[in-house]
């Protein structure tokens, strides 16, 4: 296999891992291009997941859909009455003309045709101003739906599924439902109608006549289940290839400096070009599957008018049926195949959506791994005292990270954290922010364990500071004022001036008002890492975790920000993450970890003389800086 084919398939094991759960375990994750290879029990449970979210959906919009079918009716049965009425005007209406015996039937009968056609129009439009409110209120509660689920879910699915796929979820798939309730929808009910109604008036009109014209029903049905069967397949391929592409589209323009550093332009490219491939070949073999349906469709419908008018014809000339009733037959019959056509081309759309919402039901139903508590603990206000009992952790893979950790924290300490590379430090912090659940033990702040408290109340009672912390489009002030919305100017101005941010904010073109640009692009390292402290200021939480906060800052940023950081962590209980020791200088109390356990807890002088690991730490760094 070329390497390109691997990584387009490491691609799709990706879609595989992320994709949907379908039951606990063994079916979890799920890609669409390897729906149709499942066994008919998980098939059906997929098909069985997206109908409830589909009919979810629908059901607020009952009462609408209710009026809408009756709209159709009154449609479809306005159209089916035209054919109808053409037999009165030819078989009641000329006859009389021609024997001069006046024209009120013939004109009662282009009335009554004239009526029937501004009652087909009349309900159209509203049939389609109905489907159409009722399909854009739809995709405004999936959109909502899905960003809202998304935001919920744990950090630990957002590592495993890839920003192009969510992307994917909110633009490619939401697209596919779009046109199908947009332009789809109205077509096959109507033409299923029609089909129906039509095949009931060809028996009633003349029951032989009616019998030829519907020989070939059985076949047209065997050659739909056929493309039926077919287009399902494809268009869950479809599905995913779009996924593809789009992931490795976003991946590669996010991390666009990285590939112009190392020149990976060419071989971005070529995994592009092997994606789009993939793409283009399913929608080639979806086209194929139409050109074969459609123009099968229209030369049976042909063939069948052709016998039709022949066998029809044979039977006026002797009488057995008049000539109203053989036109009739021949517009009952254009009726009934035109559908055939409009049903191919849903069926498109149709199996496009399908593939798409079971991606969509997939997501939604993915339940997030730190669950909300069903009867949380109220923490009117946060101390900020946190303790590890008997806590243990392992990721996905098994291994244990924490094999067994007991650490108290009492409230106002400012720890710091130091270690190796995989020594289990950000673990601690990101089962602190309750990123994670610990697989065994329990992780409390004031006496409550984490899990018995809602996500409100722990967010505002712990705040985490990464290396990178993002800033979001908008203003200076909308992202001091991120973790409180309700903040007035002063108070943003106030956060600012306190952790020593004013002076370079105000010497800005526009002051608090700048916008920042993509993930704060126009400000330095430190100037972002000074915007997250008043982020945090603002914010007031009760524990603040430090991770990496200053480690990609340069000297002089790096003072300025300590300067910071003695302002933020003022009265709160603190834990600092770092490999460059000059930021643990502020810290009361150094815990030394190595393979999930501390193997040294004390004040940083003491440590330091006791000659240990974090005197060796402490004398490695004073080293690199001479």
């Amino acid at each position: 296999m070329s390497r390109t084919a691997t990584d387009a398939q490491d691609g799709a094991q990706d879609g595989a891992r992320a994709n949907a759960s379908v039951e606990p375990g063994r079916w979890r994750g799920v890609a669409a291009e390897k729906q149709d290879e499942l066994p008919d029990k998980v098939s059906v449970l997929l098909r069985a997941r997206s109908r409830r979210l589909l009919g979810d959906l629908l059901r607020p919009h009952r009462r609408a859909i209710a009026l809408l079918i009756a709209v159709i009716v009154v449609s479809n049965a306005a159209g089916l009455a035209i054919p109808y009425l053409v037999k009165v005007g030819i078989d009641a209406g000329i006859p009389p003309m021609l024997r001069h015996e006046g024209t009120g039937t013939l004109l009662a009968s282009v009335a009554a045709i004239l009526a029937a056609a501004l009652t087909q129009a009349f309900t159209r439009r509203a049939f389609l101003q109905i489907s159409g409110r009722i399909g854009q209120d739809i995709l405004l509660e999936l959109r909502r739906r899905v960003f809202d689920h998304f935001q919920r879910l744990s950090p630990a699915f957002h590592e495993r599924y890839t920003s192009g796929r969510v992307i994917a979820r909110l633009t490619s798939d939401i697209d596919a439902i779009a046109e199908m309730l947009q332009s789809g929808f109205d077509s096959i009910v109507t033409a299923v109608l029609t089909m129906f109604g039509t095949a009931v008036l060809l028996l009633v009109l003349d029951v032989p006549l009616g019998a030829v014209a519907l020989v070939p029903l059985p076949i047209l049905l065997l050659f739909t289940r056929w493309f039926r069967r077919e287009s399902s397949i494809v268009y869950r391929r479809t599905r995913e290839a779009v996924a593809l592409v789009i992931v490795h589209f976003v991946e590669s323009m996010t991390g666009i400096r990285a590939v112009q550093a190392f020149r990976r332009e060419p071989r971005n490219q070529e995994i592009f070009q092997e994606l789009n491939t993939g793409y283009r070949d399913a929608g080639a073999r979806g086209m194929y599957l139409v050109a074969v349906f459609m123009p099968g469709i229209k030369l049976i419908g042909n063939l069948t008018v052709a016998v039709v008018l022949l066998y029809g014809g044979w039977l006026a000339l002797h009488h057995a049926v008049t000539v109203g009733v053989l036109a009739a037959f021949l517009l009952y019959l254009r009726q009934f195949y035109e559908p055939m056509q409009e049903i191919s081309q849903f069926y498109n759309t149709l199996q496009s959506a399908g593939a798409a919402l079971s991606n969509l039901s997939g997501v939604l139903e993915e339940r997030p791994e730190v669950a909300e508590p069903g009867h949380p603990v109220p923490l009117a206000r946060p101390r900020g005292a946190v303790r590890f009992e008997a806590t243990e952790f392992s990721y996905l893979d098994g291994v244990p990270v924490l094999p067994r950790l007991d650490l108290e924290i009492p409230p106002g300490q400012i720890v710091a954290l130091v270690g190796a590379t995989g020594a289990g430090k950000t673990t601690v912090a990101k089962l602190i922010a309750r990123f994670y659940d610990p697989t065994a033990g329990r992780v409390l702040l004031d006496g409550v364990d984490l899990r018995d408290l809602d996500d409100a109340t722990l967010r505002r009672a712990v705040v985490m500071v990464t290396q990178e912390n993002f800033l979001f489009t908008g203003t200076v002030a909308d992202n001091i004022r991120f973790g409180r919305p309700d903040a007035t100017p002063a108070q943003i101005e106030e956060a600012a001036r306190t952790i020593g941010a004013h002076e370079f904010i105000a010497a800005l073109p526009d002051g608090y008002r700048t916008q920042v640009g993509k993930r704060g692009g126009r400000m330095s390292a430190g100037q972002r890492q000074l915007v997250a402290f008043a982020r945090v200021f603002l914010a007031d939480p009760a524990v603040v975790i430090l991770d990496e906060a200053t480690s990609s800052l340069d000297v002089p940023s790096e003072r300025l920000v300590q300067r910071a950081l003695r302002t933020v962590l003022t009265g709160r209980t603190a834990l600092i993450i770092a490999h460059r020791l000059s930021t643990v200088e502020i810290a009361e109390r150094v815990l030394v970890m190595d393979a999930g356990r501390v193997v040294e807890d004390g004040p940083p002088d003491r440590l330091i003389a006791e000659a240990g690991r974090y005197a060796g730490l402490h004398r490695a760094w004073l080293d690199s800086l001479s």
